[in-house]
């Protein structure tokens, strides 16, 4: 499905015409013998490392798989590979000194971030990681409502976090390398730990009365977004710790959310069958995105209840977007566009992440699978460049106090592309 950007769109001519999303390559994990496989064997949470390096596969059965990345042609040139847990051929191979590791949780894997571990001399505990210098470490919000931390390179638990009552479905690491990590679970809390004072908990938030199903920190540090089983998301403060506003306007539940790369917008997404993009300064929403069932597309049986959005994620430029719902499609749009620009069809979809340079995105499902799709590669103008580098500094209030012309503040604010 082409598209056409509109005159001065933040879009070059280079990236008009995303093509379709086109499958590299399906991972299976193989049949654990000690586990039930009928049960727990879903891929809740699927993430690259913020370099790029790591994959990280809650692939179900308490398993989570560590796989370096890129992958191997012979992986990106054959449409499905199965994995198994018990391999030690596969954990032996190399890819540049790294090796895929298999890290063993003991409960459900439910949610994953990576963060680096600063330096030793940074002044942080020495020998917390195995080199001494930085190191990248992964956090796993497990069933029984610990958080564990590992180290990536070695594998090895550095941490186990005590504190929520009930499943930890979400984890976010502040993007600026503090160490500090938020977690959502199904005790309605979300907890604020500092892994640089031996994961010391700084915050309880509470405000949410339904599970918390997803977290997300700005990259600028300032604000979290949480979404629960309820029709409005919380944001909050990252400096105070407390509620700035809730964003109603959902007519269900809010069951994903992120942030822009330059902080300035935030999309939530519902079982209400729409995303909504908002202005997370002032509270104002910007656009609708609704999911109409393409019924040309796939054959749908009357048991599949296709107003479930389940997941969203921003591209790493900040000009796109991808959505997974239960209407067995990947959809990718232009934040320009009030209609997806491109989608493949997927089964059984609960978690999309792109990779952080673009080009790739993860997909897990709840066959305990994860799919890896091209995505469009995009050549951004120089406006939305300049956009995007005056709004990672200035909010929204900021830009309209500019003695700028009108015109400028509103593609500033991306009230205009």
């Amino acid at each position: 499905m082409g598209f056409s950007a509109p005159r001065g769109s933040a879009v070059t001519a280079l990236s008009r015409c995303p093509e379709e999303p086109v499958l590299l390559a399906e991972l299976k994990p193989g049949r654990p013998q000690q586990y039930d496989w009928k049960s727990s064997c879903e891929t809740w949470s699927v993430a690259f490392s913020p370099d790029g390096a790591w994959f990280a596969w809650s692939q179900g059965h308490c398993i989570v798989k560590l796989i370096p990345w890129p992958l191997e042609e012979a992986e990106l040139s054959c449409k499905t590979l199965a994995r198994k847990s018990h391999s030690s051929k596969a954990e032996a191979r190399s890819r540049a000194g790294a090796k895929e590791k298999t890290l063993e949780c003991g409960q459900i894997v439910w949610g994953l971030a990576f963060s680096c571990w600063p330096a030793a001399d940074s002044g942080h505990p020495d020998g917390t990681c195995a080199t001494g210098l930085s190191c990248l470490i992964l956090a796993t919000g497990l069933n029984d409502g610990q958080i564990k931390v590992w180290e990536v390179q070695t594998g090895h638990l550095l941490f186990s976090l005590l504190g929520h009552q009930d499943v930890v479905r979400d984890l976010s690491f502040a993007p600026n390398g503090s160490l500090i990590l938020v977690s959502a679970s199904r005790d309605k809390t979300l907890r604020v730990w500092d892994l640089s004072r031996d994961g010391r908990q700084v915050q309880v938030l509470a405000g949410h009365v339904q599970w918390v199903y997803c977290c997300s920190i700005s990259p600028d540090c300032s604000m979290l977004c949480s979404a629960a089983g309820e029709k409005a998301a919380l944001l909050w403060s990252m400096r105070s710790y407390t509620l700035i506003r809730r964003l109603e306007g959902h007519q269900s539940s809010v069951v994903s959310c992120d942030f822009s790369p330059d902080s300035a917008l935030l999309v939530t997404a519902s079982y209400d069958a729409c995303v909504i993009m908002w202005d997370p300064y002032t509270g104002e929403q910007l656009r609708t995105l609704r999911h109409v069932p393409l019924h040309s597309v796939l054959d749908h049986g009357s048991d599949v209840h296709t107003s479930s959005l389940r997941s969203v994620c921003f591209s790493p430029e900040g000009l796109y977007l991808a959505t997974v719902a239960d209407d067995r499609l990947l959809r990718i749009w232009a934040l320009e566009l009030r209609s997806p620009v491109a989608f493949a069809p997927m089964t059984n979809g609960l978690c999309c992440m792109y990779f952080p340079h673009g080009g790739f995105i993860a997909t897990g499902t709840r066959d305990g699978h994860v799919q890896f799709w091209t995505a469009p590669r995009v050549l951004s103008s120089l406006k939305h460049l300049c956009r995007r580098a005056l709004r990672t500094f200035l909010t929204t209030y900021q830009v309209l106090a500019l003695p700028i012309p009108r015109k400028l503040k509103e593609f500033l604010t991306y009230r205009t592309f």
